[in-house]
């Protein structure tokens, strides 16, 4: 297994939060496993959402002045993209679907698309980083398809896997995703995502 070049977004949340956490034991496996991690938080990079202004379709740049424009060639540079990001209202938080929608700005002509795509975008790898109060056999379900129908399907995007950590306390209280398995099984994760 060569050495890979993994891009963490960390989607919102609290900075030492149930989220932050869960993305660096997964950093931790993957450094572990000899591959380069950077993770950018858009808490602290703000990423406002496309306005569909297509200015990007006429080869000028994104009209919008963000950070998402210093991102882009570290997106570029990455083997996989990992999204992190805690559930709110049952799926990613608004941080990370705006930074989602400005990849319209990658997209190139595709002359022949398959079924339901306009575009093509850069053949990336990408995985998934989830956390949650709630821990319902449907917590995570809008989620999932979100992810599987817009990274996957509509991106183009190959699914690494996801850790999708339910149970991690009130969001009143302190973070307790240490009391679970979850860090754990995101380091492990992070450790074997190019195992197979």
């Amino acid at each position: 297994m060569s050495a890979k070049n993994i891009l963490i977004i960390l989607g919102g949340g609290r900075p030492n939060g149930n989220t932050a956490q869960l993305a660096e034991a997964f950093e931790q496996g993957a450094r572990e496993a000899g591959h380069t991690v950077e993770t950018i938080s858009l808490l602290k990079n703000e990423v406002r959402s496309c306005l569909g202004c297509n200015a990007c379709r006429y080869a000028k740049p994104c009209v919008q002045r963000d950070a998402f424009n210093d991102i882009v060639p570290r997106i570029r540079a990455a083997d996989c993209i990992v999204l992190a990001s805690p559930l709110y209202f049952w799926t990613i938080s608004s941080r990370l679907k705006a930074f989602i929608e400005r990849f319209y700005c990658l997209a190139e002509e595709d002359p022949c698309p398959p079924l339901g795509r306009y575009e093509k975008y850069p053949v990336k790898d990408c995985a998934l980083l989830m956390t949650s109060a709630d821990n319902f056999f449907w917590t995570f379900e809008q989620t999932v398809s979100y992810y599987q129908f817009t990274l996957v399907n509509y991106i183009g995007f190959r699914d690494r896997g996801m850790v999708l950590a339910g149970g991690c306390g009130s969001t009143n209280g302190r973070p307790a995703i240490e009391k679970t398995g979850h860090l754990e099984r995101a380091r492990d994760f992070g450790k074997n995502i190019y195992a197979k």
